[in-house]
């Protein structure tokens, strides 16, 4: 039973004194606090309390201070840093959550708070609830406009997949990719789900983003972000501001392949596009090799046939045409016909003309006696013999055997003046036993008397 509620009827006085039989010393103010501190604690050691979160404020030490209300009262409460970094979500204002701790006293304002050791979404009503508020204000900052969305590369080179390593999801991605198109890929192994996961995925997509292109790790072309399914909590860390803002900024087209169809996360709004499992979003980082290989097969098909089209409509046109052109025999009928006429009137003509000529010798052929043309032949020859006298007398070289000389100009033309050799640059002397090349020098001194002393033969030249 609860002791009574202690009472003294004593008059107050002035100064306090103690009674006699009295046991209720006096206690200082830190006593007090101090039993009130082990009572509240060693009563409330252990704790479960839900509420909605109010006055959230992380301090710069890493604690997060904040209250528990409900409609009728309030609790405050504190987080320690290192209890902070095992949360699974950010707490804001307005979140229903249960936390458990245990209640303590602060004497310092003589009021009670609660020391939280564990943080939890008050079930997965309040969790949707939470989702909805982060998205829309993720939303509004423009993370998932689809203007932002990026066209993935037809046929990568390199591809980037972020997810556990041990997993059933890898070993999906790989067949897959195997059976459809064999491709380089590039595994960041993290955790997917549980406390740290958010920030190893975001580690992971600002590591791929940044790899320089030529390095010595390649670059992934696309990146695929994915996990299997499971519940809306199991899938939180897809949830997460950070694994969203880092899909926004990647450099790198982003596929989302996270739970099966029905699962939606966050991630799937900021990537580039999403698929329903690990499984298809190997189908649709990657062609299937077969289906190009039959392309290009029909491409090269229609390339020969689109070629080959023009000459084959161009026999099919010559072909129709021929049939309309008539026969070569038709065509060749009247020209021989022309020709044999040609050919019988060629002929007559023929015959006309020998008959003709042969009455024209006959004519002429009492003029053609021998005695007649010997006659004719000794007056021809006597004539010939006559010409070549003179041809001979008039030779301009016959008179050098006489001592004469015979001058030439540059062209060969005789110079028969004085004038004529002084405009000439260049003499040519014939004697008659040879020619002698000579230089006019001016004018020619006058001719001496024939009584005169002949000249000195270093007179000069001749001209």
């Amino acid at each position: 039973m609860p002791s009574p509620p202690y009472s003294d009827d004593r008059p107050a006085g002035l100064v306090a004194k103690d009674s006699a039989g009295d046991n209720a010393a006096a206690l200082s103010v830190s006593e007090i606090s101090a039993l009130l501190k082990r009572t509240v604690e060693d009563r409330f050691g252990f704790v479960r309390v839900r509420g909605e979160l109010s006055g959230v404020k992380r301090a710069a030490s890493g604690h997060i201070y904040m209250a528990l209300k409900d409609e009728n009262a309030r609790l405050d409460a504190v987080m320690w840093r290192g209890t902070t970094q095992r949360l699974a979500f950010q707490p804001e204002d307005g979140f229903e959550v249960i936390a458990t701790g245990k209640l303590t006293t602060y004497p310092g304002r003589s009021n009670y708070q609660m020391v939280v050791e564990r943080m939890e979404v008050a079930g997965e009503g309040a969790l949707l609830a939470l989702l909805a508020k982060t998205k829309a204000r993720l939303e509004a900052e423009g993370l998932f406009d689809p203007a932002h969305k990026r066209r993935l590369p037809f046929l990568p080179g390199v591809i980037g997949v972020v997810t556990s390593p041990t997993g059933a999801v890898i070993r999906d991605i790989l067949h897959r990719l195997a059976d459809r198109f064999p491709s380089h890929v590039l595994v960041w192994p993290v955790l997917v789900q549980g406390q740290g996961a958010a920030e190893q995925v975001a580690a992971a997509l600002r590591g791929f983003s940044a790899l320089p292109p030529g390095g010595p790790v390649p670059r992934p072309d696309v990146v695929i972000v994915a996990r299997g399914g499971g519940s809306i909590e199991d899938l939180w860390a897809f949830n997460e501001e950070a694994v969203v803002r880092a899909i926004a900024a990647s450099t790198i087209p982003v596929i989302s392949a996270v739970g099966h169809e029905t699962d939606t996360t966050l991630a799937d709004f900021a990537a580039d596009l999403r698929a329903p499992t690990p499984t298809a979003a190997a189908e649709l980082a990657v062609p299937v090799r077969e289906e190009l290989h039959a392309q290009l097969s029909e491409l090269g098909l229609r390339q020969r046939r689109a070629a080959t089209r023009p000459l084959q409509l161009g026999r099919e046109r010559l072909a129709v045409r021929a049939e309309r052109l008539p026969a070569p025999q038709e065509l060749i009928a009247p020209h021989a016909q022309r020709l044999d006429e040609l050919a019988e009137r060629l002929r007559r003509a023929l015959g006309e003309r020998t008959h003709v000529a042969r009455a024209e010798l006959q004519k002429v052929a009492g003029r053609l006696s021998l005695p007649l043309l010997s006659v004719r032949l000794a007056r021809a020859r006597d004539r010939l013999e006559a010409l070549a006298r003179l041809a001979l007398s008039l030779d301009p070289d016959r008179v050098l055997q006489r001592g004469y000389v015979r001058v030439t100009g540059s062209d060969g033309r005789t110079l028969v003046s004085r004038a004529a050799a002084a405009g000439e640059t260049a003499l040519l002397l014939h004697f008659r036993d040879g020619d002698l090349a000579a230089v006019p020098a001016g004018d020619t001194p006058r001719r001496a008397s024939p009584r005169a002393k002949p000249p000195s033969p270093e007179q000069g030249k001749l001209l």
